[in-house]
């Protein structure tokens, strides 16, 4: 019978280990951090959040290489198999919950639960492999959410596409926000966080107020 998955925290750069919300929180929203495979989200989640992280990761083996496409990704060691979950708070008393999503087709099925009362999505893509975020993106589209794409700048991520040939090969509509940011770097992952929120107050003004 397979084990269980282990429910893991680390203390992330600049986590302040606060459990508590601090007193100006107005606004709690739910967002989700999507992706593919190996695209960033639990660094990203890590490199923002207030609170010691929440990650339910396991090994891969060569049960699961199998199955999972480590195209791109072969270094890696450990996979998501249910979420990762952070908190940061955000000028005038907007606290965001952030849950980042598995990013393999064999966990599609949870889907729906972790995306159940999101108000938005910060879709990763990897500009090394941009057909691997097809179906994620197909998700968050089915499901009505708002979201922003972020590249993650990968070291050897290649420089030379230019802003409408990315939305082109990813088929964003016009309004849909497009940024750059380095997972890695806690102030160029709220940067990110920040474009989305406002795309949220941009759709939905009255509910800002």
């Amino acid at each position: 019978m397979a084990s269980a998955p282990s429910s893991t925290t680390s203390r992330a750069p600049g986590t302040t280990g606060r459990v508590h919300l601090p007193d100006s929180a107005r606004d709690l929203v739910k967002i989700l951090v999507a992706g593919p495979f190996g695209v960033g989200k639990t660094t990203l989640i890590d490199s923002v959040s207030e609170i010691v992280p929440l990650h339910t990761e396991e090994r891969l083996t060569e049960a699961s290489a199998q199955v999972d496409d480590l195209e791109g990704v072969r270094d890696k060691s450990t996979t998501t198999v249910a979420i990762d979950f952070g908190r940061i708070s955000l000028p005038d008393g907007i606290v965001l919950y952030l849950f980042g999503t598995p990013g393999q087709e064999r966990f599609r099925s949870l889907w729906d639960d972790i995306a159940y009362g999101a108000l938005g999505a910060l879709v990763l893509v990897d500009s090394r492999r941009i057909d691997a975020s097809f179906d994620v993106l197909g998700l968050v589209e089915e499901s009505g959410l708002p979201y922003t794409v972020a590249f993650n700048a990968f070291p050897d991520a290649p420089d030379h596409h230019t802003e409408e040939q990315l939305r082109a090969a990813l088929d964003l509509e016009p309004d849909t926000p497009l940024v750059t940011c380095d997972a890695r770097d806690a102030n160029s992952s709220i940067d990110a966080l920040l474009t989305l929120v406002e795309h949220l107050i941009d759709r939905h003004p009255s509910e800002s107020r």
